[in-house]
């Protein structure tokens, strides 16, 4: 057969449907590891294979989905990881006899990254790199990620990988909600950008949604890759019918996109939960109606695309010039040098928001003071400027540790800043970028300095770029800052900073970036000058500009330009900033200095996770006769309720809902010592657990979380749960309700079986259903009080169910 990658491009290939359907039917039990089989029962796995193959799959993925040393180790099978994986390659390969593709399977590992959950990523790494290499030893033909919620899990995967192997071939998805982003708030858009930069070969979606669905979110990859696409879509919504979960859609249904797909560059479709070998043979014979010629044409000509976890910015190539917000630095600001000193965030937290809100797109980091660690402190300001801000980071340090550290913690496609032209800057700056799928600025010096001449910095920025490419960064990752010299020193090379940017534009094609604000240094009224020069820079042709987006005179030159230079489409961003005011106005509104109270202050501490500053604030609402009653429902709860209102909203996400919890329990906490052992009153006790079978919790968790935030007593008694067990602790704890939680559809009606136990044992206690694959539908049909598709809506619909007033 011929290399994949090059036989996707002279036609699309159909992979297989669902394998864990397919093997419970065929023996595996409830609560087993599928992977398991491939030791125990290798012929059952084989038949699945042969099954499709048969049907006509081009790609088969083997039986190691959960094959991670963190899933494994929930059956004690950790130590034949390698064994395990190995033999699944093994068997797909026998059974493929070079008629299809062996596509390894890696799935998620049930575990949260830093600092969302307590694994860090190396650790997460290691995982998926341990996997990896077990399966390309064993010769799989690609490595298929699949069905994964958090994108830096995902991106962690991708880099793991490609420590293995520099030439497999890696397909990466993300699994969507319907309302167009992963559970952990990512859009489809900013998924395909740090999956793409990472080095994923092809990025698409699979679970999750129908093929509808799964057609919206590649239409939204596909307007900022040009990757080439995959599908693969459930049959449809889950349903129960009897004691069966059935996915409804025909075979006929799964086609309905083919040629729509095929026209926007889809390569690989398959199917995910339902999706049968019946469905596999219809595909494959619509496919072969379906004109397959792909227009390779790229997407992207020279635009920088860069991206967080909740979302993505492009630079360059006619959009907007970029603000990238320069407060984070520790240069001449004592309180930000002295909370680096002590490991705090406050100053980091309080700059990400309002920079943001002043307009930034970008926000530089720098935690470089003089005698601090400046590889703990990058992750921890990495950490807190991601929770803060969705918008993507620049990360600005001289270090090469440090700038690895604060890779690891970006959840996206980030800046480095930055790389000059010297050998060793180079050497160790660029495979950094490479590495970990960043994009850099490259300074135009070298250890001769600054050259005087524009083309002395075209030179530089020449070099830069070359060397880049040597290891494979792309042009478009490639941002040079022509620098800026203080005009009151030198000048004459202000105009030859200008020149060095039409120079680099014209001859180089690559994007700019400037710190305009150097210019006007040592001057008075150093505003006049700073905005002037910024708005020639514009003219030029200038990218991105390092700037304090709280400078108004500055914002104003840059809403000005962006209008006359036609990237403010009808005006409508400046219109927007400056509806109702006089045009003589030359500063800004003063802002209300009246205080805020101490109840006002508390409730904002939960709104923006200032976990560290919430026990001082509860030191001092004690210290004013606060009770800690009151401290409760008047601070800490309208926080918790705001946080609410904006996730419904989708202004918030749910590592933000998490981080304002982890913010709530450090006070409670303190709350609890005040109390000496006295309880807040509980509003309800719920029961919380995982179905038999299913060693699924994460969501499970949130959900316990939120609930005892806001003042339930939740017993969360694990994964895996008998319904005996389930039934016994209900009677032992009196409670209120019971929550179930299932995320496989093949554990999906042993929620059925709990319901109908607890009524049988005659405990009338309100149930409740949740997981990915569980729907409204399904509760009703198994006849569970009520069912929640996120934590926050279990906890409203839980007061609602209780009787509870928010």
């Amino acid at each position: 057969m011929k290399p994949f990658l090059e036989a996707i491009r002279e036609k699309a290939l159909i992979l297989d449907g669902a394998m864990g359907t397919m093997l419970q039917e065929r023996g595996l039990k409830p609560g087993q590891s599928p992977e398991e089989l491939n030791l125990t029962m290798p012929d059952v796995v084989a038949s699945v294979h042969r099954d499709y193959i048969n049907a006509g799959a081009d790609i088969i993925i083997t039986n190691t989905f959960g094959g991670t040393r963190f899933k494994l180790s929930h059956y004690g099978l950790e130590n034949r990881l390698a064994e395990i994986n190995s033999r699944a390659v093994e068997i797909a390969r026998k059974e493929a006899d070079g008629k299809s593709y062996v596509g390894a399977s890696i799935g998620p590992t049930g575990q949260f990254v830093e600092p969302l959950g307590e694994v860090s990523f190396d650790a997460m790494k290691d995982a998926f790199r341990e996997q990896a290499q077990a399966l390309v030893s064993a010769g799989a033909d690609l490595i298929s990620l699949e069905t994964f919620l958090d994108i830096k899990e995902c991106r962690a995967a991708v880099i793991a990988v490609r420590e293995v192997s520099s030439t497999i071939p890696i397909i990466a998805m993300l699994t969507f909600d319907d309302n167009g982003r992963s559970v952990l708030g990512t859009p489809p858009e900013a998924a395909a950008i740090t999956l793409a930069a990472a080095g994923a070969d092809i990025v698409g979606s699979n679970c999750g949604l129908g093929v509808d669905g799964i057609f919206d979110i590649l239409c939204r990859m596909r307007s900022v890759t040009s990757l080439p696409l995959i599908s693969q879509a459930n049959a449809g919504l889950p349903q129960l019918v009897g004691d069966k979960t059935i996915f409804p859609g025909t075979p006929e249904e799964m086609t309905a996109y083919h040629e729509r797909m095929i026209a926007m560059g889809v390569r690989v479709i398959g199917g995910c939960c339902g999706t049968t070998p019946e469905h596999i043979r219809v595909m494959k014979l619509a496919l072969a109606n379906v004109q397959q010629s792909w227009n390779t044409q790229k997407v992207t000509t020279g635009a920088t695309l860069l991206s967080s976890r909740s979302g993505w910015t492009s630079l360059g190539n006619g959009a907007k010039t970029a603000i990238i917000g320069e407060r984070i630095n520790p240069t001449g600001k004592k309180l930000y040098s002295q909370e680096l000193q002590e490991g705090k965030v406050a100053y980091i937290r309080r700059e990400a928001i309002e920079q943001v809100q002043a307009g930034a797109t970008l926000l530089d980091v720098n935690v470089g003071a003089p005698g601090i660690d400046e590889i703990s402190a990058m992750e921890r300001a990495v950490f807190c400027a991601s929770g803060a801000a969705s918008v993507p980071l620049v990360l600005d340090s001289s270090s090469p540790a440090a700038l690895e550290a604060g890779l690891k913690a970006a959840d996206g496609k980030v800046l480095i800043n930055s790389v000059s032209g010297e050998p060793k800057s180079l050497k160790k700056v660029l495979p950094l970028a490479k590495k970990y799928g960043a994009a850099v600025i490259g300074l135009a010096l070298d250890k001769n300095g600054i050259p005087d001449s524009a083309e002395g910095r075209l030179a530089i920025a020449r070099r830069i770029r070359n060397a880049a490419r040597r290891l494979g960064i792309p042009d478009s990752d490639i941002i040079i800052d022509c620098l800026t010299l203080t005009v009151s020193a030198e000048q004459k090379r202000a105009a030859e900073t200008l020149r060095a940017i039409r120079m680099v534009k014209e001859k180089l094609g690559l994007s700019t970036v400037l710190g305009v604000s150097n210019i006007s240094f040592g001057l008075p009224q150093r505003p006049l000058i700073s905005s002037a020069f910024f708005a020639m820079a514009m003219e030029a042709g200038l990218d991105a500009a390092i700037i304090n987006p709280k400078d108004k005179p500055m914002m104003d030159s840059w809403r000005s330009a962006m209008v006359l230079l036609n990237r403010d489409h009808q005006a409508t961003s400046y219109i927007e900033a400056y509806r109702g005011e006089q045009a003589s106005a030359s500063v800004q509104a003063p802002l209300s200095n009246e205080p805020l109270s101490i109840r006002e202050r508390l409730t904002q501490a939960v709104i923006g996770g200032d976990r560290d500053g919430i026990v001082a604030l509860v030191e001092e609402a004690l210290k004013d006769g606060m009770a800690p009653l009151q401290i409760s429902n008047e601070g800490f709860l309208p926080g918790l309720e705001e946080v609410g209102r904006r996730f419904d909203k989708n202004i918030y996400f749910l590592p933000q809902v998490m981080q304002s919890a982890d913010t709530m329990q450090a006070g409670f906490a303190r709350l609890k010592l005040e109390m000496k052992g006295q309880k807040f009153k509980s509003l309800g006790r719920i029961l919380m657990a995982t179905v038999e079978g299913d060693i699924h919790d994460i969501g499970k968790n949130i959900v316990c979380t939120l609930l005892e935030n806001h003042g339930f007593e939740v017993f969360d008694i694990g994964k895996n749960v008998s319904a005996a067990t389930i039934i016994s602790k209900a009677k032992e704890h009196a409670v209120d309700a019971v929550g179930l939680s299932a995320l496989m559809t093949t554990t999906m009606s042993e929620m059925d079986n709990v319901v109908k136990k607890l009524k049988a044992a005659g405990i009338t206690t309100f149930t409740m259903v949740g997981g990915a694959v569980v729907t409204q539908e399904y509760a009703d049909r198994i006849g569970a009080d009520l069912y929640a598709r996120d934590a926050m809506e279990a906890v409203a619909k839980v007061k609602l169910l209780l009787g509870v007033k928010s």
